[in-house]
């Protein structure tokens, strides 16, 4: 086995791991958002304690799905789908005929399509962060959270991260430590775009190096590993 198909199975692997990292904190996220998050926190203002809704009305989740889209497709068509191609690609080289041509053939689609799923995270990070960074700073009007009794916040569009950054500003009852754990988890996930694009590139780069020195070995008369 030669270093650079070495080194492109270990990047396959840290991408997997990466990639189940993201999809981790994601579903935690959404979880959370759906089972507590939804009940409300209560906060003081005025003398009085209010319950504000958990989510705003205008809330944006698709940087959400964009990133579980690109962690999917990392470990789905580029993890498994990078094994299953190369153990195919390795179990045909002696191998002639349909089964051989069609191992090839999966093996030959699978580089193709490393460039489009690299593509999908490069935009996820880019995506997410530009929409992020847009609404850093936006702060809730307590006045207008208190006589709203429990609605919708309705002011401002919110991410995710924001709109728990501006909930931990309030004078909360309690949920504080709830709040800011699971703050660190959306960040986590946003955060983690930059390892996994850096490791896909990897993995891309190698993959695309690995195919044109396969394909080298592959013209020559004595046979090695492909």
């Amino acid at each position: 086995m030669s270093r650079l198909s070495l080194a492109l199975k270990a990047a396959i692997g840290v991408l997997m791991v990466d990639s189940i990292i993201e999809l981790s904190f994601v579903s935690s996220m959404v979880a959370w958002l759906h089972r507590t998050a939804s009940k409300g926190f209560e906060f003081n203002f005025d003398g009085s304690t209010h319950l504000l809704a958990g989510k705003p009305l205008n809330i944006m989740v698709d940087q959400g799905h964009t990133s579980n889209g690109a962690a999917g497709t990392a470990f789905v068509l580029i993890g498994l789908g990078g094994i299953i191609a190369l153990s195919l690609r390795y179990w045909s080289r002696n191998v002639s005929g349909g089964l051989g041509s069609f191992s090839r053939f999966f093996y030959y689609l699978w580089v193709s399509v490393n460039v489009p799923a690299f593509l999908l995270t490069t935009g996820a990070l880019a995506y997410v962060f530009a929409v992020t960074n847009a609404h850093e700073g936006q702060t809730i009007d307590a006045r207008l959270a208190a006589d709203l009794n429990g609605g919708p916040y309705p002011s401002d569009t919110w991410t995710p991260q924001n709109w728990f950054t501006a909930v931990l500003q309030l004078d909360l009852v309690d949920a504080r430590d709830d709040i800011q754990s699971h703050l660190r988890v959306m960040r986590g996930w946003q955060y983690n775009l930059i390892p996994m694009f850096i490791v896909q590139l990897g993995v891309t780069v190698l993959a695309l190096l690995e195919f044109v020195n396969w394909r080298k070995q592959a013209r020559m008369p004595v046979y090695g590993e492909k």
